[in-house]
């Protein structure tokens, strides 16, 4: 005998029915919220990325050139300038053109600064004292391909008084002796002191060589020259002026101004 089923109710008909739209709705709605979580994650990586590093080629000196804060001289004219064009914190209402030139040779490397600046002070005349109050230039950097091996920070307000020590692993700190800064030449355009500050409109220069054994003094050093490269960054203060800004050269990824973040140093390399 031929056993038939029974032919389903009506109302279990349109049970079914709904219970496949629900599921079908449910499905759909499934797959667009793992869209959407897929669309906003990928949104969130592209807005979290860290920024791409700076890198800067550094020529050898090839003549004779006197420490005088003088931009224009020829030697200067024939090397290209890195500008600090990012910011840290708010944006700032004054933001200086800050350029910086690098050289080097046997047994130096050369930095010039040039600012076109206002709200311009320097109230600290004594080294190792708080230069980043004052208009000032940094040079952040580490003496080889590594961060992790440490890196110094060299620190000058406009009226050439600095900070200088080197920040080493486990982040002990070596501050420069003050006797070995008679190895340096420094020059700026500025007088020692500019106080009250100087709201006008102005240009000021900063000129040093940084010999190589006094940074042996306190670490290993890989000697510049074709094929090395450094890290580094640059930077632009001013904090206790009318117009506080904090400005870089490679960009630093950090919601308050702190320039101590070697893991955004951009690359110096060697000629």
């Amino acid at each position: 005998m031929i056993s038939i089923a029974p032919r389903p109710h009506l109302n279990q008909i349109s049970l079914i029915k709904r219970r496949n739209r629900n599921w079908f709705r449910h499905g759909v709605a499934a797959v667009l919220a793992l869209i959407v979580a897929c669309t906003v994650s990928e949104a969130d990586g592209l807005e979290q990325k860290t920024p791409a590093a700076m890198a800067y080629q550094v020529p050898r000196r090839t003549e004779a050139m006197s420490i005088d804060a003088n931009w224009d001289k020829p030697f200067w004219k024939g090397i290209t300038p890195i500008s600090l064009e990012h910011y840290m914190g708010k944006q700032p209402e004054h933001r200086p053109r800050t350029q910086a030139k690098m050289t080097y040779d046997d047994e130096a490397v050369y930095v010039i600064f040039r600012v076109e600046d206002r709200y311009v002070r320097a109230r600290a005349t004594e080294h190792q004292k708080g230069v980043s109050q004052d208009s000032c230039v940094e040079f952040f950097f580490s003496p080889g391909p590594e961060v992790t091996a440490g890196y110094f920070y060299l620190e000058m307000n406009c009226g050439g008084t600095m900070l200088f020590r080197f920040n080493g692993p486990n982040n002990t700190v070596v501050e420069i002796k003050q006797e070995d800064y008679g190895t340096m030449k420094i020059a700026h355009s500025l007088p020692k002191t500019v106080d009250p500050e100087i709201q006008d409109a102005l240009t000021w220069t900063l000129e040093y060589r940084l010999p190589l054994a006094l940074l042996r003094k306190v670490c290993p050093v890989v000697s510049p020259g074709p094929g090395v490269a450094w890290r580094a960054n640059f930077y632009k203060c001013a904090d206790d002026s009318s117009h506080p800004h904090w400005l870089t050269w490679s960009p630093v990824e950090n919601p308050e101004p702190y320039f101590h973040l070697p893991k955004f140093f951009g690359v110096l390399n060697f000629n």
